[in-house]
C-alpha cells in the first residue's frame, strides 16, 4: 500500500491538490511545476506508493536526494503540488491510486486532475474542459464556465485511476482536461490549463509570462521525460481519449 511522510509543518485549510504525474504533452508535470516555482512551495512531503520507481532524484545546486514523487505546499494559497519525476508502472496504477486518495481523504484535500487530449489542429487555440465525480464538483466547473466534453471519451492513465478511486470512496474531484501536442511538450497547452481551469477552480492568480516567454527552454527540459512517456504503455501515461459508444 504505501505511505505518505510529511517533512514539513504547514498550516493547510482544506487545500486544493494540484497533481502533474507525467502525461500527454507533459502538461500537467508543467502546469504543477510552474505552480511549485511561482508560488516558492515548501517540500512537504514523500510519496511512497506502490508502483512508483525506487529511485532517489535531486535538482540543480542541491545535494539532497529525495524520493521521484513528492508533495509541495504553501499555506498563503492553501495549495498542495504533485511533483512526478517518474510514470507508475502499469500494473500498479489501482495501488499508488488507493495510496494517494486515502490521504487525501483523510487530511479533506479537494484533488484537481490533469490531463491532455490529443490535439488534431495545431494552427488553433488548445481547448479546454473539466470532468466531475460529484455534483458538487460538477457545480463548481458550471461556476466557473469550464468546458464540457463535445464527444465521448476516457481518461487513462495514473489521473484515470485516481478519479476512478476518487469515485469509489466518495470523494469530490475534478478533472481539467486540455488538448495538448501528443509528441513535444506543450507550455502552450499548460499555460491554457493553469488560466482557464487551476486559477478559477483553485483561487488563485498566476504569472504565466515565464510559460510563454521560456517556451523554447521548457521544452528542451522536458524532451527526454516527454520521449520516454511517447515509447511507454499508453496506460504509464496519463491522457483522454476518444471512445465510441455502443448501445
Amino acid at each position: 500500500m504505501g505511505q505518505i511522510r510529511e517533512h514539513a509543518e504547514i498550516e493547510l485549510d482544506s487545500p486544493t491538490l494540484v497533481e502533474g504525474m507525467p502525461g500527454i504533452g507533459l502538461v500537467g508535470k508543467i502546469a504543477t511545476d510552474h505552480l511549485i516555482e511561482e508560488f516558492e512551495m515548501t517540500y512537504y512531503a514523500s510519496i511512497h506508493c506502490d508502483g512508483l520507481a525506487p529511485i532517489g532524484v535531486y535538482e540543480t545546486g542541491d545535494r539532497t536526494i529525495r524520493p521521484p514523487v513528492r508533495l509541495y505546499a504553501d499555506a498563503e494559497t492553501d495549495l498542495v503540488a504533485l511533483r512526478s519525476d517518474v510514470p507508475v508502472a502499469v500494473d500498479a496504477t489501482s495501488e499508488f491510486a488507493a495510496c494517494l486518495t486515502g490521504w487525501l481523504d483523510a487530511n479533506d484535500v479537494d484533488p484537481l486532475y490533469l490531463s491532455g487530449f490529443p490535439a488534431e489542429k495545431s494552427d488553433v487555440p488548445p481547448e479546454l474542459f473539466g470532468v466531475a465525480t460529484s455534483e458538487v464538483t460538477a457545480d463548481r466547473l458550471d461556476d466557473h464556465d469550464v468546458g464540457r466534453p463535445d464527444e465521448n471519451g476516457a481518461i487513462a492513465g495514473p489521473a484515470g485511476a485516481l478519479l476512478n478511486r476518487a469515485a469509489q470512496a466518495n470523494l469530490d474531484a475534478t478533472a481539467l482536461v486540455v488538448e495538448s501536442d501528443p509528441r513535444f511538450p506543450d507550455p502552450e497547452a499548460a499555460r491554457i490549463l493553469i488560466n482557464q481551469g487551476i486559477e478559477p477552480l483553485a483561487a488563485v492568480t498566476v504569472d504565466v509570462d515565464g510559460l510563454v516567454e521560456q517556451a523554447d527552454s521548457i521544452r528542451e527540459q522536458k524532451e527526454q521525460l516527454a520521449q520516454r512517456m511517447q515509447e511507454a504503455d499508453t496506460q504509464e501515461s496519463s491522457q483522454a481519449q476518444r471512445i465510441q459508444m455502443f448501445q
